[in-house]
């Protein structure tokens, strides 16, 4: 839906840069990963200080296994947009995936220092957390990210329960 609204603002006001955007978020959805590169391509030539456009490239290039070059991508996007959460977030969750949990905890930190509500970082510091044996700090992390998810998401709230659960025994 949201893609769908962006789309028709876009067309609406002849925004060329933010109608390729949108094209992409239909690419990544339907899980065309290379016509979403390009349409994300073509967006940041109309706009180069698109810190999504940057944030959604680099997600792509881990969906169709290119390393190389990722981290790049997620610093050229915070260089043009510093104050955009979600890419400080997605380079901490891609730096954990790469095993580097300190690094990843930094840019998890950054983005919750923008927006302080967002449990699913919180859930992904506690990931970080827990791989480098700090159960304590893993459980606050969890316990934060169930605070910060709303009533409507029962099941998220279910999986951080467990998440807690399963930690508190361990």
């Amino acid at each position: 839906r949201f893609a769908q609204d962006g789309e028709r603002l876009a067309l609406q006001k002849e925004c060329p840069g933010e109608l390729m955007y949108f094209k992409a978020q239909f690419a990544i959805i339907d899980e065309r990963y290379e016509n979403a590169l390009e349409y994300l391509r073509q967006a940041l030539a109309f706009n180069p200080l698109d810190g999504a456009a940057y944030n959604d490239i680099a997600l792509c290039m881990v969906e169709l296994g290119v390393i190389e070059g990722v981290m790049e991508v997620f610093d050229q996007g915070i260089a043009v947009e510093p104050d955009y959460a979600t890419i400080r977030h997605n380079k901490g969750w891609f730096l954990n995936q790469l095993g580097q949990p300190e690094a990843a905890l930094k840019c998890f930190g950054a983005a919750l220092s923008m927006e302080a509500g967002r449990a699913v970082t919180y859930e992904n510091m506690a990931n970080a957390y827990e791989s480098l044996g700090r159960k304590a700090e893993a459980l606050a992390a969890y316990k934060q990210a169930l605070v910060c998810v709303k009533e409507p998401f029962v099941r998220i709230r279910i999986q951080i329960e467990q998440e807690i659960a399963r930690l508190e025994h361990a």
